[in-house]
């Protein structure tokens, strides 16, 4: 059953949509503050379908990305109230806590940290804004930690370009259906 193969085409093909950079750029901003869907789903296949526009597209998705974190700071700052009961109830209560941890030990740190790594980063801003941290270091520890991400996967994806592409199409069956598998086995295993 190709069916991995037919969501690749799929996704391939929205890549290259005319106005899959402003999707790009909506989701960026979105991710940052209150969406749980990373960029890089839409920067890596963008990415290796046009390799020339990979490092435009890298700063788009940085600068998009740092606005919504902009956006998060304010909800922290300013509507952290409103925003609790939702953190209570989509299970990011203990990822802010943790967070406020980090921003005590780590400060600038913490936001650099969490902009590079799959961390959730919509948490670390809003915590950033909950607990007054300067503006100015959040901006620029936002602007390294997710310049620093999205430039590294646009550039990986780049590298491959086109015969990336078509060798992921030729595996794509394989490697989605070993990761239903090893999600299966992941969640039977930690259930027993």
């Amino acid at each position: 059953m190709k069916i991995f193969t037919i969501l690749y085409d799929k996704v391939m093909g929205w890549v290259r949509h005319p106005h899959a950079s402003w999707y790009l750029a909506g989701l960026s901003f979105a991710e940052s503050s209150f969406f749980p869907v990373p960029p890089d789903v839409m920067l890596a296949p963008m990415s290796m379908a046009r390799p020339a526009r990979a490092m435009r597209l890298a700063l788009l998705t940085t600068l998009a990305s740092v606005m919504g974190g902009i956006l998060g700071y304010l909800i922290g700052m300013l509507a952290f109230d409103l925003v609790e009961p939702l953190l209570h109830q989509y299970g990011y209560w203990e990822k802010y806590l943790r967070a406020r941890e980090w921003f005590e030990t780590w400060g600038f740190w913490a936001i650099f940290v969490a902009g590079f790594s799959p961390i959730p980063y919509k948490v670390f801003t809003i915590t950033a804004g909950v607990i007054g941290m300067s503006f100015v270091p959040f901006v620029l520890a936002s602007l390294i930690g997710r310049g620093g991400r999205f430039f590294l996967v646009a550039g990986l994806m780049a590298w491959g370009g086109e015969s990336m592409e078509a060798r992921l199409r030729q595996w794509v069956d394989w490697i989605g259906w070993l990761t239903v598998a090893a999600v299966v086995l992941i969640v039977v295993l930690f259930r027993h």
